[in-house]
């Protein structure tokens, strides 16, 4: 495996709604194999990036390449070697494991189908299902029979669009098990997430908000690049009055609460130990702390 080929190699792709910019000169490169989280928040770009990836949308702007072929004119090219798996299910409740699969094997031309259907059945665990309608299944079967489809004509490349929104911590422990094995097969995968966890498991991670890329690489570079100081602050008071108190202090950039703590995050390292000092007694503890890939993420999109 060339672990030095693009699979997405793409610059400034731009897109707008209704005259509203959605996506604003987004720039990637995804490496053969690779599992490379997207992340943002909701309205943030993410899906209607995927969209112009595999084809489904134009861009307005930009450049570059999917899987060697020109994404502003070779989109049917694209189209036949991604697997494409949306946000939310997209198969037939009224058709069977099976037969939903029979279906999509027949849209991409799959010869050997009746192999080939069986072999992705086995894959994935599906057998004792296969005669289940779709309508019928749980979450997190649902998403099998999904990345499944979505795996039928042995694409090169997966985009999956927040594929474990609603499923269980157990299925997306599987799930992700499923997309290590296939990154060491030599199959890339571009995956949308809003779990942290999910988003270490990555090669490279790349933040989309507003529309930009805030910030992409490896998660600790990410994590080191944002030159984010944060304290972690615990106690027996008022958690949510301090809380609302420490926002409107000079240096705290966040305030977020976990459970029964807060992370208390700012840039300028140096005035937000000053400020917080105040703070300090026998009802709360301040312990500095190294800045999460959380805390980062969620700096991207806080507004003071």
């Amino acid at each position: 495996m060339d672990n030095n080929e693009l699979i997405i190699d793409v610059k400034n792709l731009t897109k707008s709604f209704d005259k509203k910019l959605a996506v604003n000169q987004v720039s990637l490169e995804v490496k053969k194999g690779e599992i490379f989280g997207f992340l943002g928040p909701n309205g943030a770009g993410k899906t209607t990036t995927i969209r112009m990836l595999c084809g489904l949308l134009t861009p307005d702007g930009g450049e570059g390449t999917c899987l060697g072929f020109n994404v502003l004119k070779e989109s049917y090219s694209i189209k036949k070697q991604v697997g494409y798996m949306t946000q939310f299910f997209s198969l037939y409740n009224d058709l069977s494991i099976e037969e939903n699969l029979h279906f999509v094997a027949r849209l991409y031309g799959v010869k050997d189908r009746k192999n080939r259907v069986t072999k992705s059945i086995e894959q994935l665990g599906l057998q004792h299902r296969r005669n289940q309608l779709a309508g019928t299944l749980s979450g997190g079967w649902k998403q099998r029979l999904a990345l499944s489809a979505a795996l039928i004509h042995d694409p090169k490349l997966l985009l999956l669009d927040e594929p474990t929104a609603g499923v269980d911590p157990k299925a997306r422990r599987e799930f992700w098990a499923e997309i290590q094995k296939l990154s060491h097969q030599g199959i890339t995968t571009l995956v949308s997430t809003h779990y942290m966890d999910e988003a270490e498991r990555c090669s490279k991670l790349a933040y989309i908000f507003d529309g930009k890329i805030m910030a992409k690489g490896r998660s600790e570079e990410i994590v080191n690049n944002a030159e984010l100081t944060t304290w972690h602050v615990a106690g027996q008071g008022d958690l949510v009055e301090l809380a609302k108190t420490l926002t409107s202090v000079e240096g705290v950039d966040q305030v977020t609460q976990f459970g029964n703590k807060l992370h208390v995050s700012g840039k300028n390292t140096e005035l937000l130990e000053k400020n917080l000092q105040q703070f300090y007694s026998d009802d709360w503890v301040f312990t500095k702390v190294a800045s999460s890939l959380e805390d980062v993420f969620i700096s991207f999109c806080t507004v003071k």
